[in-house]
């Protein structure tokens, strides 16, 4: 079974910073792209951050210069370092990978983790 679990959500003042890690496990073959979006109340999921397998990154442009997407490849995790932080980054983050399982690619999605950004 093939799954994502993140980590590194929580509470923070403005300004503040938090990391958000997510691990894939399971029977996969390959990690292709992966990637963060987030989500509030009433309104679409939006990206955040994707990093390809090679490390080429891209961004919303309302977190650009603030956030940073890494990933580990031996450890099939992939970060989100977020610093000043804005009670507008207030959302539910969730991991996004493309994962290759046996012979396909498919898209996988973690369970959320929430951040709040206070003022």
């Amino acid at each position: 079974q093939v799954q994502l679990v993140e980590s590194g959500g929580g509470l923070v003042q403005a300004g503040g910073s938090l990391r958000l890690s997510c691990a894939a496990s399971g029977r996969i073959k390959r990690i292709n792209t992966m990637g963060w979006y987030r989500q509030t109340p009433g309104k679409q999921r939006e990206l955040v951050a994707t990093i390809t397998a090679g490390g080429s990154t891209n961004y919303a442009a309302s977190v650009k210069g603030r956030f940073t997407i890494s990933r580990d490849n031996t450890k099939n995790t992939v970060y989100l370092q977020m610093n000043s932080l804005k009670p507008e980054d207030t959302a539910v983050y969730y991991c996004n990978a493309r994962l290759v399982v046996e012979m396909y690619e498919y898209q996988y999605w973690g369970q959320g983790t929430q951040v709040t950004v206070s003022s």
